[in-house]
């Protein structure tokens, strides 16, 4: 099978002043003392990532999309995301026109950091904002207030060179109300960024939340709730303007996010860092999501020259991660381009195994080549279409 090389980098910084109760992330808790070149455990691991990058074999072409990731990303001091993207730049080179995004959470950063960070290259910045009610930021373990979160939009608005300006929100907070979550969307709408980030919170093992909460008892929404959540936020959003181009993202014309679009299309890309998972030439890996082991790990990259021992991922395998990324597109998947990939009759069988969702009115097929979950009932039981898909094809194909 031939593999297009990988265009994309995602760069992992771990540190975050404390742990959100929500995070299963890969993250390192510095607290409040420690910040950008005063840390020498920051300092410490941008030299080790750094020369993660510098042993990895470029494959050619320039880096298209960079994103960096965390954490908070913006724990890092000028000097040191100047050191990460020269590093990048001097291994792979970066195509003039690349999209380099960092996530920034309120209350971690400067103006004159913000800047720096533009000069060094940033031209798409993504504000981990959450909710904007102050009941709703202490329940999730947030440091920032909401005053901070408008003194950082204030900021990005003062910062040249950001092209796009992206917002999070999670729905699905325990005690949040559909006037809380309402309100939340008339701030966002009045904010106007280019990109909004919508996710529906997910109790994860070994997190706080798990510990405090039981999935489907109060305080959390019931499924019900939080499913008018999904749809008044497609209803105000497009109203506004958004496209809702992928389940949990809506973006102003031109400013979807590229980087993320390499992942639902199932394309390669470079991944850095501790935790951080690369595709590339067929393999998928992750790097330990502990510090030290992380450490040692890169000790033993460099060792062997930049080789990865790892399996190729199964053509089956790549089918089912192929169907599961892209039906999260609005744009759907095009089935002809599976057809190339896959085979005839495996297309044949995707489409009878969906035939009863088409029915319901969750699937459909536009110009008889794209499959598509519909907008947005489709995307609210995207799970149970992929359970059968996955049921079904695991057990049937042989690809």
């Amino acid at each position: 099978m031939n593999y297009s090389q990988p265009t994309s980098a995602y760069i992992h910084i771990p540190f975050c002043r404390r742990r959100c109760y929500y995070c299963d992330f890969p993250v390192s808790v510095v607290g409040d003392r420690l910040h950008g070149e005063n840390s020498g455990t920051i300092s410490r691991y941008v030299e080790v990532l750094c020369q993660e990058i510098a042993y990895t074999t470029a494959a050619g072409e320039p880096l298209k999309t960079i994103f960096f990731g965390g954490g908070t990303p913006s724990l890092l001091s000028i000097n040191q995301l100047q050191q990460i993207i020269n590093t990048l730049k001097s291994q792979f080179g970066i195509a003039n026109d690349a999209e380099i995004s960092i996530e920034i959470d309120p209350g971690t950063f400067t103006l004159e950091q913000l800047q720096g960070y533009c000069l060094a290259g940033v031209n798409r910045i993504s504000l981990g904002v959450q909710a904007f009610q102050p009941e709703l930021l202490k329940i999730c373990g947030r440091s920032h207030t909401v005053e901070d979160i408008y003194t950082a939009i204030e900021m990005i608005h003062q910062t040249v060179n950001v092209s796009s300006f992206s917002l999070d929100l999670i729905s699905g907070l325990p005690y949040q109300t559909l006037a809380q979550w309402q309100d939340s969307l008339k701030q966002v709408v009045a904010i106007a960024p280019n990109h909004i980030s919508i996710y529906d919170l997910q109790i994860e093992p070994g997190t706080a939340f798990n510990r405090y909460y039981q999935v489907g008892e109060q305080p959390l929404p019931t499924d019900d709730m939080t499913a008018q959540m999904y749809r008044i936020a497609q209803q105000v959003l497009t109203s506004a303007g958004y496209e809702h181009y992928e389940i949990s993202n809506y973006a102003q014309p031109t400013h979807q996010c590229r980087h993320n679009l390499v992942y639902w299309h199932n394309q390669p890309y470079y991944g850095f860092g501790m935790g951080a998972t690369s595709y590339v030439q067929g393999q998928r890996f992750t790097r330990p999501r502990k510090t030290q082991e992380y450490y040692q790990w890169v000790k033993d990259y460099i060792a062997a020259d930049g080789v990865l021992d790892c399996p190729q991922t199964p053509l089956n395998e790549v089918l089912l991660e192929t169907l599961m990324l892209g039906l999260r597109l609005s744009a759907g998947i095009d089935l002809s381009t599976l057809a190339q990939q896959f085979g005839v009759e495996t297309v044949a069988k995707i489409w009878q195994c969906l035939q009863p969702y088409s029915q319901q009115g969750w699937v459909e097929l536009v110009r008889t080549d794209q499959l598509r979950l519909t907008d947005p009932e489709g995307f609210l039981f995207s799970n149970t279409v992929l359970a059968r898909l996955f049921h079904q094809l695991g057990s049937e194909l042989e690809v």
